[in-house]
């Protein structure tokens, strides 16, 4: 029986505690980096405040938004749309680091890419919902799936950002996998893909260079081996407990970029061990919270659209503290909910109360 329940409160909660987490090591990881680049030392925190009220508030809204509203082919096809034509835009922006990712809004940066993935999760599962039951009819079934995430692959790989791309087919594939796809097309897909990805990784000698780094960081210290280098250090040097919040080291000019893509090597380093898996323990309950609420969802759409967010989150979260401890090549990946960025945070938290929405429909044995 169906019937209107409580928002998820483990999830909430959960959230809530990374994204408090956030704003806290986002001002310990970039006050002096701020204070050396722009003589600002709250420039970054400011704006990550400023991002975490309008996620809030996109969480609060989502959360009172019946997710069944999104099962609209209009809305989906628009947001579609919307999604590809920043995505073609984007690429004729001032790049950044040699990146044609953001465009510049008041000193603030919009990254479409990361709504790319939300708009993906909502229009797999309005394909999937309607043909899974010919699901292995693979130009009935997938066709549309693989021509409209398959542009925004290839519009997001041309930025370059190889990371976000391969986020995107992860979660596509997850959502596909789950709604009965037999495992031999997974594997054909994967064995035909394997010679486009070997090139789209050594096209570029940056790719190429850090996959080497990956094997041994101890060849080029200095080069592409440091900040791997520097991310181990910190962790190791943070103990059980830690050195203590703002005592951290090599967030000093040590560690590039300490308060995106690797504050959770900050993590460990000042809060330690129990700060780094207080970390990772909230990324777990997402996990299993996403997947309890897929299972119980009131119908497919909102099944789909569970399984995609969760994985967007956790894949993404997953994926960001392989490459600080060392267990995956680098790359530019934020800490979904952690990491300094207003698009990934807003992005998120908007998808969260989605998630949280679904919860409140679950379909529950009386």
């Amino acid at each position: 029986m169906a019937r209107k329940l409580k928002s998820d409160r483990v999830l909430f909660t959960a959230t809530l505690l990374l994204v408090c987490t956030s704003v806290v090591m986002v001002y310990s990881a970039s006050a002096l980096l701020a204070l050396e680049r722009y003589e600002q030392p709250y420039l970054f925190v400011t704006r990550q405040g400023m991002w975490t009220v309008l996620g809030l508030a996109a969480l609060w809204v989502a959360m009172r938004v019946d997710y069944r509203t999104y099962r609209n082919d209009a809305f989906i096809w628009a947001l579609v749309g919307i999604v590809a034509v920043t995505l073609v835009g984007v690429l004729f922006s001032v790049p950044v680091n040699g990146t044609r990712r953001w465009f510049g809004m008041g000193g603030l940066g919009i990254q479409p890419s990361e709504l790319a993935k939300l708009a993906c999760v909502l229009f797999t599962a309005l394909i999937l919902e309607r043909r899974m039951h010919r699901i292995d009819e693979l130009s009935y079934s997938l066709l549309p799936i693989g021509i409209v995430v398959g542009a925004m692959v290839a519009l997001i790989l041309l930025q370059p950002d190889f990371g976000t791309a391969m986020s995107l087919v992860l979660i596509v594939a997850a959502m596909v996998f789950a709604a009965g796809l037999h495992y031999r097309y997974l594997v054909g897909t994967l064995l035909v893909m394997l010679p486009a990805l070997y090139l789209v990784l050594v096209s570029a000698p940056y790719r190429r260079r850090r996959l080497l780094a990956f094997w041994d960081p101890w060849a080029d210290p200095l080069g592409d081996g440091f900040q791997v280098i520097q991310s181990l250090i910190a962790v190791g040097t943070g103990g059980v407990f830690g050195r203590g919040l703002m005592a951290g080291v090599q967030k000093l000019f040590y560690l590039p970029e300490p308060h995106t893509d690797f504050i959770y090597a900050v993590i460990g380093e000042e809060l330690g061990l129990v700060g780094a898996t207080a970390t990772l323990l909230c990324f777990c309950l997402i996990a299993w919270r996403g997947v309890r609420i897929t299972a119980r969802a009131q119908d497919m759409f909102g099944a789909f659209v569970a399984l995609g967010i969760t994985t967007m989150i956790v894949v993404q979260a997953f994926v960001n503290m392989s490459v600080v401890l060392g267990l995956l090549p680098t790359k530019g990946i934020p800490l979904p909910l952690v990491s300094a960025g207003g698009s990934s945070l807003v992005i998120s938290l908007a998808a969260m109360g989605v998630l949280l929405n679904i919860s409140q429909h679950e379909t529950v044995t009386a």
